[in-house]
């Protein structure tokens, strides 16, 4: 079962995490590994992860800031 948790992040936190998520993803796709299917799953699979979690705070609000309606 997956848990969600909420944290509050301000635009500047929100926008560091962003910039280290990309730079991580940047880091498996460039990483040095042999060879193999398993291999490329294992990247793909990681890639993809990285992949929602920048979505998700792509779309998510700062802390303090009202939804409009």
């Amino acid at each position: 079962m997956s848990e969600t948790l909420n944290v509050g992040l301000t635009k500047p936190q929100r926008e560091l995490l962003l910039r280290g998520l990309r730079f991580v993803r940047s880091a498996v796709m460039l990483e040095v590994r042999e060879p193999s299917a398993e291999v490329d799953a294992d990247r793909a699979a990681q890639v993809r992860e990285i992949g929602r979690l920048v979505e998700q705070l792509e779309g998510s609000r700062p802390a303090g800031t009202a939804a409009r309606v």
